[in-house]
């Protein structure tokens, strides 16, 4: 160890720059690298590139299917919450998943701590099935009595 800070000491002492002195010229040659690269990419992919105005052209490609209607279709707002209702029970069932690989390392507080999880999710997932945000059907609101 004590070698190789004498090393680094030795190559220090023999650099001509002032310590305080950051040597930017390897970032100066990145950065006209890049440009360099960049600005070939674009100038070949417009000269070697189509032009042709079909009327096709600007139509998108759906597989083959003729594209019909606009693509900016409404959709109701469940399919949304369904989706994300999805997304976050998946990601929690990855949390699960983690947790039974390491079930082992964990031990009782690790059981534990994931019951009062899977409970949480639980309650959860009861608020969400009362307040009618898992029907697909119509929604018929539910008139509370006082």
């Amino acid at each position: 160890m004590l070698d190789f800070i004498c090393l680094c000491d030795i190559l220090i002492s023999m650099n001509p720059l002032p310590a305080n002195t950051i040597a930017l010229w390897p970032l100066g040659i990145y950065f006209l690298a890049v440009v360099l690269i960049v600005s070939i990419m674009i100038t070949l992919s417009s000269m070697l590139g189509e032009r042709h105005r079909e009327k096709q052209t600007d139509e998108p490609y759906e597989s083959g299917i003729v594209s019909t209607g606009t693509a900016r279709v409404r959709f109701d707002i469940k399919f949304y919450l369904i989706a994300m209702f999805f997304v976050i029970f998946d990601l929690e069932a990855v949390f699960i998943f983690a947790w039974a690989v390491s079930v082992r390392e964990t031990g009782w507080p690790g059981y534990g701590e994931m019951m009062i999880f899977i409970g949480i999710l639980t309650a959860t997932l009861v608020y969400l099935w009362r307040i009618n945000a898992l029907e697909w059907g119509s929604f018929v609101k539910r008139v509370r009595k006082p």
